[in-house]
C-alpha cells in the first residue's frame, strides 16, 4: 500500500490542467457555497451563505430568480415537479416554486445552531411519497407534508442533526452529532433500530457530521470518531468498520463498481475500498482535506478539495489523471504549499492562529460542495462564492 501511495504522489508533478477557459460560466455569489447543486430541467439550483437561493440556466449561467431567507443556505435543495425545498441558518425550512422562486410555504423548527468551525454543512431535504424529511440544528428529525408543509412527526435526538436523510423501503437512516445512527419508520417516525459509533479518546461522542449511502443490504458512513462503518440495512448491526487514525471522515462515500470512494479529513487521503469486506483497494495522498462527496463518470473519479482543486482519478489504479484548479487557488496557492505541493512548514493548521489559517485556506476557493455532472458539463460552487459550469475533457 506504500509503495502505491508513493507512486500516486510523484506522479502529481506530470498532470494535465485545465484552463481557465475551460469553464464555460461562473456565477459570482456574495459569499461561501457549501450546498451542493441540483440540476433539474433548464436550471440548476444551489444555495449560499449570502442567504439566497438561486436558480441559473445551466446553459448560460443566467439568472432565473434568487429567493431570499434570512439566514445561510447551506442545504442542498430536493427537488419535486412544481417545487424545491430547503433549509437555511434561520431554522426554516422553504418550499418554493421552481418557476418563478415564490414561496410555496415554510416551517419553523426550534432553531438552528452550529456546533463548531468545521461544521459547515446544513441537513438537506428528502422527498419520499410527499413527504419531506430532513434534520435541524435543534436536536431533531422531522418528516412534513411536502404539499403544504403540515408537521407529520418529530423525533428528538441529543445532538444536532446535520446529516442528510436517507429513505429506503419506508425507512429514514440518518446519523446525528450526538454519535447514533437512526432508522425510523417514515410514516410514524418510530424507531426501528439505533447504532452507537464507537467514538474515540478526543472524540467520544463519534459524531456524525454527512449523510450516509445505501447499497443492497448496507448502508455506509464515516464519522468523526476516525472511522467508516458498514452496518446491516435491517437490523443496523454492524458488518465492518475501518478506523483512520488521526482523521475524522466526513465525507459520504460514493458507490462505485463495487467499491466505496471517500476522502479523509485531517490525514488528506482519497480512498478506494470494496464495499463488501472493508478491504483497501489503493489509497490517494493529498495535501488538504476532502468534506464532498465524490461522483463518477466511465472509469473516472471526480471530487473536490479545500485546497481548490477538482481532481480526476482512474477508478481503478488511483492514478490522477487531471485536475481543475480555482483561479484564486491559482493566486493564492504558495502563500499554503510549497513547491513539492506539501504544506508549508510555516503554517500551523491547527495552531493559535488557526482562524487565521482557515480563512487562508477558504480563500483558495475550497470546494467543499458535492461535483454534479450532467451532459459532460461539471456544476459545483467554490467558498469564494462562485458557482462554476465546467466542460468535461
Amino acid at each position: 500500500m506504500k509503495q502505491i501511495s508513493l507512486l500516486l504522489c510523484c506522479a502529481l508533478t506530470s498532470l494535465t490542467t485545465f484552463a481557465q477557459n475551460d469553464f464555460l460560466w461562473r456565477f459570482p455569489t456574495d459569499s461561501a457555497i457549501y450546498s451542493t447543486p441540483v440540476v433539474s430541467g433548464a436550471h440548476v439550483y444551489f444555495g449560499s451563505s449570502d442567504t439566497y437561493l438561486y436558480a441559473v440556466t445551466k446553459s448560460a449561467g443566467k439568472l432565473n430568480w434568487k429567493f431570499k431567507t434570512n439566514g445561510k443556505v447551506n442545504s442542498s435543495v430536493a427537488s419535486t415537479e412544481k417545487s424545491v425545498m430547503f433549509t437555511s441558518t434561520d431554522g426554516n425550512i422553504y418550499s418554493v416554486d421552481k418557476t418563478n422562486g415564490n414561496l410555496v410555504w415554510n416551517f419553523k423548527t426550534g432553531g438552528e445552531q452550529r456546533y463548531d468551525l468545521w461544521d459547515y454543512y446544513l441537513s438537506s431535504p428528502v422527498v419520499f411519497n410527499n413527504v419531506v424529511y430532513f434534520g435541524s440544528g435543534d436536536s431533531s428529525i422531522y418528516a412534513l407534508d411536502a404539499v403544504n408543509g403540515k408537521k407529520l412527526w418529530q423525533y428528538k435526538t441529543n445532538g444536532i442533526v446535520h446529516a442528510s436523510p436517507v429513505v429506503k423501503d419506508s425507512t429514514v437512516f440518518i446519523g446525528s452529532y450526538d454519535g447514533w445512527f437512526y432508522a425510523l419508520n417514515a410514516k410514524n417516525g418510530s424507531l426501528r433500530w439505533k447504532f452507537k459509533t464507537v467514538g474515540d479518546a478526543y472524540f467520544p461522542k463519534g459524531e456524525i457530521q454527512k449523510a450516509a449511502i445505501i447499497h443492497k443490504n448496507t448502508i455506509f458512513f464515516g464519522s468523526r470518531d476516525f472511522n467508516i462503518y458498514a452496518l446491516d440495512l435491517s437490523t443496523g448491526t454492524g458488518k465492518w468498520n475501518m478506523k483512520e487514525r488521526g482523521s475524522w471522515v466526513i465525507a459520504t462515500p460514493h458507490f462505485y463498481n463495487d467499491n466505496l470512494y471517500f476522502g479523509t479529513s485531517d490525514t488528506h487521503r482519497f480512498y478506494c475500498m470494496n464495499a463488501e469486506s472493508g478491504e483497501i483497494k489503493w489509497t490517494l495522498p493529498l495535501n488538504m482535506r476532502v468534506y464532498g462527496t465524490a461522483s463518477s463518470i466511465g472509469n473516472q473519479v471526480f471530487f473536490g478539495s479545500f485546497n481548490g482543486k477538482i481532481y480526476f482519478v482512474n477508478s481503478e489504479t488511483g492514478k490522477i489523471n487531471s485536475t481543475f484548479q480555482t483561479p484564486e487557488s491559482k493566486k493564492l496557492y504558495a502563500g499554503l504549499f510549497d513547491a513539492n505541493d506539501h504544506i508549508r512548514k510555516d503554517v500551523d493548521l491547527y495552531g493559535k492562529d488557526y482562524l487565521i489559517t482557515e480563512k487562508k485556506i477558504l480563500a483558495l476557493g475550497s470546494i467543499l460542495s458535492d461535483p454534479v455532472s450532467e451532459n459532460n458539463i461539471l456544476y459545483f460552487g467554490d467558498t469564494n462564492g462562485y458557482f462554476y459550469a465546467l466542460k468535461l475533457q
